[in-house]
């Protein structure tokens, strides 16, 4: 169990900007940092960080909380494998107390396969450079391949015994359990008779192994080649799906490349493992790999949170290229600059890299680079260029491309440019645009129309939920302490009994008096005995006011920072409320949202009257169904005037009229 000594100096060291960084392409905004969601499809920017407070905001999803939070929710990190994260990151030494018989069962499933999988990787890699099997036919591939020893250590590539059972065999030694090794692939359980005797034996024996890890680091599974000539084998074959590995949700390459490509501003898509280390070895790392497989809106994504711009390299293999062309118009459609790359025929990205020198390979990337545009017509041209009818259908092809751009200018740039290239009037390509978009509008509204008739629940009328004015209130209440529960103002009070005359009008007189705002909150809310009916408000006020009487102060890093991630996931979307002003952009439009503390006393007696209010509201309807309609009960009746007379007091002080 990590000490409470190794947590604390995480916590002051770690910054969030910082972690979130390395998964999130930030940009300044103000004093903040502002990206696109990752954990929503968006085109625009939802996502904000704040270094001040040391917390994050994701308005599209309500995710928000501190680093800690953030690995949890990214990278399905539990607690203590967030700490631990941080404390590598950050070369904090991790000090341990025992852990109890019961905390170590504790350790859930998911973990368990992390830690097969890493066993693993270690395994193989220690039979690469240990084992005499592994080092001659292994690492002898690596080293034909033209791979250095450092940049076999940096991939952590591995290799398999060709026998059935050797790794197997060896992680049931070291007491890893068969039930997490079959589910991560890496074991395969056969029945072989009535008896029920099982047949275990190695997924990729006999293979080398290129471990794909997540964003952070974590092995989520294993990409292997085979080295012998086998008909009935496939050449490559991947971990099979399991709670840790979504082939769809991965890039391979995209841990060792994050930084890079954010710094860099552009991300190179490339179809296999080799020709990302090939690239890292030559130098350019900001470049990630589908795995062979066709990409996904989920891998864009992991891109379009490090950058805008993608530049794909394709081998030079005109049958190989259509068949991945269909990733351009993904990468269109989910708002990316895409620009190509076509190397010569009979190379690939792999083995150009290894005929040229660093510098050349940078520069013919730079100087082949072609929008998507140029490179379908470069491409197809050649087989429509005395066909009319093929010509036509290119054109279409490119301007279904176009249609995919979510930008409505970069849409007519681009129809001119292809006007220009395919020499035809943008009059034309613009009615196939237009055409193109009805289209797509008639077959969603079909689709809309089809899921309304099938679904009960869509024929019904939309409920508008009630506001929760009790919920509201005892809200804002929270909120006023945790921002503003230090600070020391004037408040205005009024003199019981003493009436003044202001404008032929009488009402109590008023005086001010100076006090701290979390002393006379909890002054007005021990005076009407209030206990707040939501009990993690209750459970956030009850710590405020241990913190008043230990400290006389209030600490927010308290709840930010609390194992508990209910509370710091609502405690972080109070304090990041007011920052949808910063998204929107508002001082750029002339708008200027009113400072909340331009008006604090005026503020925190508000929300006590109003609280005060709709307890009353509360009181008088509990009383009124109370009534007998056939005897009234006098007493009761009086009661309910006098609530009624004691609302109208808080209505005035509010400047409300009912």
């Amino acid at each position: 169990m990590i000490s409470r000594n190794t947590i604390d100096k995480v916590f002051e060291t770690a910054r969030v900007e910082e972690v979130i960084g390395e998964f999130v392409n930030l940009k300044k905004a103000g004093s903040n940092f502002k990206g696109l969601s990752p954990f929503s499809d968006e085109r625009s920017p939802s996502f904000m960080v704040s270094p001040v407070k040391q917390i994050w905001k994701d308005f599209s999803s309500g995710k928000g909380g501190n680093a800690i939070t953030f690995l949890m929710e990214h990278e399905h990190y539990s607690y203590p494998e967030a700490i631990r994260y941080l404390a590598k990151k950050y070369n904090i030494e991790i000090e341990e107390t025992e852990q109890t018989d019961e905390q170590k069962e504790q350790a859930d499933a998911r973990e368990s396969l992390f830690l097969v999988s890493e066993y693993a990787r270690d395994y193989f890699q220690k039979i690469l450079h240990e084992n005499p099997q592994g080092k001659a036919i292994g690492l002898t591939y690596f080293k034909e391949r033209g791979f250095t020893d450092e940049t076999i250590k940096k991939f952590e590539l591995g290799y398999a015994l060709d026998e059935w059972e050797a790794f197997t065999k060896n992680a049931l030694k070291k007491g890893y359990e068969l039930d997490f090794l079959e589910a991560t692939g890496l074991t395969i359980v056969k029945q072989t008779d009535e008896l029920s005797k099982i047949k275990k034996f190695d997924r990729f024996k006999g293979r080398v192994l290129f471990p794909i890890h997540s964003m952070s680091g974590r092995v989520l599974g294993f990409g292997g080649r085979i080295l012998t000539k086998n008909k009935n084998a496939a050449k490559y074959l991947n971990s099979p799906e399991s709670e840790i590995y979504h082939k769809s949700n991965v890039l391979y390459g995209i841990y060792f490349a994050k930084q890079s490509i954010a710094k860099e501003d552009n991300c190179y898509l490339v179809e296999g493992y080799t020709d990302v280390i090939s690239f890292h070895q030559s130098g350019i790392e900001n470049v990630v790999s589908s795995s062979g497989t066709a990409l996904t809106k989920e891998q864009i994504r992991l891109i379009h949170r490090l950058t805008n711009n993608v530049t794909m390299l394709f081998d030079g293999d005109a049958a190989g290229i259509r068949a991945s062309i269909r990733g351009i118009d993904l990468l269109l459609e989910q708002g990316l600059n895409v620009k190509v790359v076509l190397f010569p025929e009979g190379e690939d990205p792999d083995s150009f890299s290894k005929k040229v020198t660093p510098a050349e390979l940078k520069d013919y990337i730079e100087n082949e680079a072609k929008d998507f545009i140029n490179f379908k017509v470069t491409l197809l041209l050649k087989d429509a260029e005395n066909d009319p009818v093929k010509k036509a259908g290119l054109i279409r092809d490119i301007v279904i491309s176009i249609s995919k751009i979510p930008d409505r200018i970069q849409r007519e740039v681009y129809i001119k440019e292809c006007s220009r290239i395919l020499d035809i009037s943008e009059t034309v390509l613009f009615s196939e645009l237009a055409q193109i978009a009805k289209k797509e509008l008639r077959d969603a509204s079909k689709k809309t129309s089809f899921n309304r008739a099938s679904s009960p629940v869509l024929q019904k009328t939309p409920e508008f939920k009630k506001v929760d004015e009790l919920h509201k209130y005892e809200r804002e209440i929270i909120k006023i302490l945790l921002l503003y529960g230090n600070s020391k103002v004037q408040f205005e009070g009024y003199v019981p009994g003493e009436e003044v005359d202001d404008n032929e009008v009488k009402s109590l007189k008023k005086y001010h008096f100076e006090n701290v705002v979390s002393k006379e909150i909890y002054l007005n809310l021990q005076e009407d005995e209030v206990e707040f009916t939501d009990a993690l408000f209750q459970q956030i006020y009850y710590e405020i006011i241990h913190q008043l009487n230990q400290d006389e102060s209030i600490s927010v890093d308290t709840f930010i920072n609390n194992q508990d991630s209910k509370i710091a996931n609502l405690v972080t979307n109070i304090l990041m409320d007011d920052e949808k002003y910063v998204l929107s952009d508002w001082k750029r439009k002339k708008v200027f949202p009113k400072s909340k503390t331009d008006d604090l006393p005026k503020m925190v007696l508000d929300a006590i009257y109003n609280l005060r209010r709709v307890l009353i509201e509360q009181k008088i309807k509990s009383l009124i169904s109370e009534i007998d309609k056939e005897n009234e009960n006098a007493q009761i009746l009086e009661t309910v005037v006098n609530y009624t007379n004691l609302k109208q007091k808080l209505f005035e002080r509010l400047n409300r009229v009912i």
